[in-house]
């Protein structure tokens, strides 16, 4: 799974947060590496110019094999928060998308139960 992080210009990007990133996003996603090809994650300031809350957005795109991209976003007063926000939204869709693709197959859900 490659994982490519970029910022808006009015966030200083680095390869410190693009390590931390990367492990938030591996951490989170472990149980769907295999099954992705790709994550994207964006942050942007929504008011650079201004002081207020909740203005750091996350956006992360996966790129299922064999399926189409998903993404989810989460605005927060950090990035750390926005990433983990983001980050926990996209886990839930992989969850809902992969366990019905599975059940639907016969499969045992991930993590799941075996009857």
């Amino acid at each position: 799974m490659l994982i490519e992080v970029t910022t808006d210009h009015n966030i200083p990007g680095g390869e410190g947060l693009s390590e931390h990133v990367r492990a938030t996003v591996e951490t989170t996603l472990e149980k769907y590496a295999d099954r992705l090809t790709r994550v994207m994650v964006h942050f942007t300031d929504e008011n650079s110019h201004k002081k207020s809350d909740n203005d750091k957005r996350c956006a992360i795109e996966a790129r299922p094999a064999g399926h189409q991209p998903m993404a989810a976003t989460h605005l927060a007063a950090t990035l750390d928060e926005a990433l983990e926000g983001a980050a926990d939204r996209l886990q839930r869709q992989l969850e809902h998308t992969f366990g019905r693709l599975d059940h639907h197959k016969g499969r045992t859900p991930m993590g799941g139960p075996t009857d």
